[in-house]
């Protein structure tokens, strides 16, 4: 599809300022398309039934998931992260960027879940054992009333041998489905950017999976995936930029979430309203958790996605209102970030139609910051993140700390009243030595450049 010229864009109605846009200047943008849910329903496609199929799926395969991967024997084969109270990061973090914040912060560490370390565990896992629960129940070799841990045995895993799964990955997404995928007997294909980290390639090799590199970015990787798929009938491409399925397993995270918020007697209604700070690449992870979070929350519930400045991918798609048919690259950014989870130039359609009446901003964030927030989050809580996790840091300091934002939403009575949580999308599975590489960086960094924020 030929790119869209900016000329083009620049009478488009809700842009953000398009020279801090095109000069990758940090830039948060206050979402005048959102709407109250109850009207934002009916524009959906998802609808909340369709969040409960997936929550059952789920459970279904939790005796499945608890026999093959001992570490989740504690949640029952459940694949759920903790949150945690952030106050001594708050606290580090205000030191060194003389600002005084409001509300309690919290961390959502899906840098720590089972199986693949990242939030990708939830979408990716979610969509492999969809398709092999369908393909099992088409064969008559399962009935949704059987117990699913009948998936580990030598006969489910050689009728899998006879089929392949495909995808197009910046790394975290395509783990979580080769490590499934594999574990289950699937023939996997993870298409990758040769950019993308040398240690997520070597890992899934490792698992037996195929790894095909491209020299362009995430875009054409996806291009290629979706081309060798459609080479084999008996291949299942697991498209990042137009699924429904990775986007209904993001979404069970909500529930979970308010069980876990409930358990620590933590309020969200009209007076103690939540924020939640999601990282942002394609758009299917943060906008599945969106969605979710919408179903649970309502209005109660304010979602900011951060985006680098080199890759504003997602906040082009919904602020421009092209979606899919914008990127990145239109405006000169070369998409390149060393949060490589979020090097993303164009954005999923899907996700940006469903987010338009969603989202409550969207912030774009420098490179530089990413690697002082992952040092801090260690020094004050030994809280290991990679650097794409840790840019939810930046959408907090941002929201909180915009008059214009406060305003729009009529919160200034609220906010003091507020809980903010960071979610922590990926960190667990990065090497140690690639890790302290960041720490030290970072550590190095933040106590002269965070002060000039």
């Amino acid at each position: 599809m030929e790119h869209i010229k900016p000329e083009a864009l620049k009478s488009a109605n809700h842009f953000p300022n398009e020279d801090d846009v095109t000069s990758a200047k940090e830039t948060f943008w206050i979402n005048s398309f959102k709407i109250p849910f109850e009207d934002a329903r009916g524009f959906i496609e998802f609808k909340d039934t369709d969040e409960i199929a997936a929550s059952e799926r789920l459970e279904r395969f939790s005796s499945y998931i608890k026999k093959i991967f001992p570490e989740t024997e504690v949640s029952n084969g459940v694949i759920e992260s903790d949150i945690v109270d952030a106050s001594p990061i708050q606290s580090e973090l205000e030191k060194h960027l003389g600002f005084v914040s409001v509300g309690q912060l919290m961390i959502k560490l899906d840098s720590e879940l089972p199986i693949s370390g990242s939030i990708k565990a939830r979408g990716g896992i979610y969509e492999v054992l969809k398709h092999a629960e369908s393909l099992a129940v088409d064969s008559g070799l399962l009935t949704y009333n059987d117990d699913y841990s009948r998936f580990s045995s030598k006969e489910f895993r050689e009728f899998f041998s006879n089929y392949s799964i495909t995808v197009g990955s910046t790394g975290n997404l395509g783990m979580s489905i080769g490590i499934m995928g594999a574990c289950l007997g699937f023939n996997v294909t993870v298409h990758m950017s040769t950019d993308a980290r040398k240690w997520k390639k070597d890992l899934l090799r490792s698992k037996g999976v195929v790894v095909v590199e491209h020299e362009a970015d995430f875009g054409h990787a996806v291009i290629e995936a979706r081309k060798d798929a459609a080479k084999n009938s008996q291949c299942h491409f697991i498209d990042d930029e137009d699924s429904a399925d990775l986007f209904l397993g993001y979404a069970v995270a909500a529930r979970r979430l308010k069980k876990q918020l409930d358990a620590q007697r933590i309020q969200v209604n009209s007076q103690h309203p939540l924020f939640v700070y999601l990282p942002c690449g394609v758009g299917g992870g943060p906008g599945g958790v969106t969605f979710g979070l919408k179903l649970v929350f309502g209005d109660d519930v304010h979602c900011v996605f951060v985006e680098p400045t080199h890759a504003p991918a997602v906040l082009l798609g919904v602020a421009t209102g092209l979606d899919e048919h914008v990127s990145a690259r239109d405006y000169g950014l070369d998409g390149l970030t060393a949060a490589d989870g979020l090097a993303v130039s164009r954005p999923s359609g899907l996700v940006c139609r469903a987010m338009r009446p969603l989202i409550s901003g969207i912030t774009t964030v420098d490179d530089k910051r990413l690697n002082p927030y992952l040092a801090v989050s260690w020094d004050a809580q030994k809280i290991k993140l990679e650097p794409s996790a840790a840019a939810g840091f930046y959408g907090y300091f941002q929201t909180v700390g915009s008059s214009d934002y406060i305003q729009h939403y009529s919160l200034t009575d609220k906010m003091k009243n507020s809980t903010h949580i960071v979610w922590a999308t990926g960190g667990i599975m990065v090497p140690e030595d690639e890790w302290l590489k960041y720490y030290e960086d970072g550590r190095e960094r933040y106590k002269s450049e965070m002060c000039n924020n």
